[in-house]
C-alpha cells in the first residue's frame, strides 16, 4: 500500500477540516432559524396577551382572540422574513460563483497562483502549496477556489423554503405556550403565570440553543429573560394604561 504524500495528506486534511465548517454551518443556520422562531413566538405573543390582559384581565375572549391573531401573523411573517433572506444570501453565492467560473476559465493561470497564494498564507512552503493548489485545480477548480477565496461550499446552499418552513414551526410551536397559559388561569393570577410560562420557556431555549451552538448559556439565558421582562413589562403597562382610559 503506497503511503500518503504530504500534498495528499494536507489536501484530505483540508476536504475533513472543510467538511466539518460546513456540516456546523448547516447546523448553525437551522439553529438561528428554530431559536430565534421560537424565542420571537414566546416574546411576541407573551408581550401582546399580556398587554390586552392588561387592559381587562376578565376579558378572556379578546385575550384570545389577540393571541392567535399574533401568532398567525407572526409565523407567516417569520417564515416570510427568513425565506427572503435566505433566497438574498443564496443568490449572493451563486452570483459569486458565476464571477469565480468566468475568471477560470479568462484567466487559468492567474487563478492558480491565486490559489497558491492563499494556503501559502496558511503557513505551506511555495512548493507545497502549489503542489496542493494544482492537485485540486485538476480534480474540481470551482469548488477549490470557492471554498478558499469565497467560503462557499459549491450544492451546499441553505434551502430557502426550509428555512421558511422552520421559522414558521419554531414561532407557532413558541407562541402556543403563553397563548394557553393566559387563557386557562384565573383573571387574577393569569398574567403572572404567563410571565413565569414565558421566563421558564425562554430560560430552555436559551440554554439548548446555547449547548448546541457550544456557547455559554448563562449568556443566552439572561438575554433572552431580559428582553422578555421589558417586552411584557412595557406591553403591559401600554394595556393599563390605554385600558383605563377607556374605562
Amino acid at each position: 500500500m503506497t503511503k500518503p504524500n504530504d500534498a495528499q495528506l494536507t489536501e484530505q486534511l483540508i476536504a475533513s477540516k472543510e467538511f466539518q465548517k460546513t456540516a456546523m454551518a448547516a447546523k448553525l443556520n437551522w439553529l438561528r432559524a428554530g431559536v430565534l422562531g421560537a424565542n420571537d413566538g414566546i416574546m411576541s405573543t407573551s408581550g401582546l396577551v399580556i398587554g390586552v390582559a392588561g387592559a381587562d384581565p376578565s376579558n378572556t375572549g379578546a385575550i384570545l382572540i389577540a393571541g392567535v391573531a399574533a401568532l398567525v401573523a407572526g409565523s407567516i411573517s417569520m417564515a416570510g422574513g427568513e425565506y427572503t433572506s435566505v433566497s438574498a444570501q443564496k443568490d449572493s453565492e451563486m452570483a459569486a460563483l458565476d464571477t469565480e467560473r468566468l475568471e477560470l476559465q479568462e484567466n487559468p493561470e492567474l487563478e492558480l497562483r491565486e490559489l497558491t497564494w492563499f494556503y501559502e498564507q496558511k503557513g505551506m512552503s511555495f512548493e507545497l502549496a502549489q503542489q496542493v493548489a494544482i492537485e485540486l485545480t485538476a480534480k474540481d477548480a470551482l469548488k477549490a477556489h470557492a471554498e478558499a477565496e469565497l467560503g462557499i461550499e459549491v450544492g451546499s446552499h441553505s434551502s430557502p423554503t426550509q428555512a421558511a418552513f422552520a421559522s414558521l414551526v419554531a414561532f407557532a410551536a413558541g407562541g402556543v405556550l403563553p397563548l394557553l397559559a393566559i387563557t386557562s388561569f384565573a383573571p387574577d393570577s393569569k398574567i403572572l403565570a404567563t410571565i413565569g410560562a414565558t421566563l421558564v420557556a425562554l430560560i430552555i431555549t436559551g440554554f439548548v440553543g446555547a449547548k448546541i451552538g457550544g456557547a455559554k448559556p448563562f449568556r443566552a439565558i439572561l438575554r433572552n429573560v431580559l428582553v422578555s421582562g421589558l417586552t411584557m413589562g412595557a406591553t403591559y403597562f401600554i394595556g393599563s394604561l390605554v385600558g383605563g382610559g377607556i374605562a
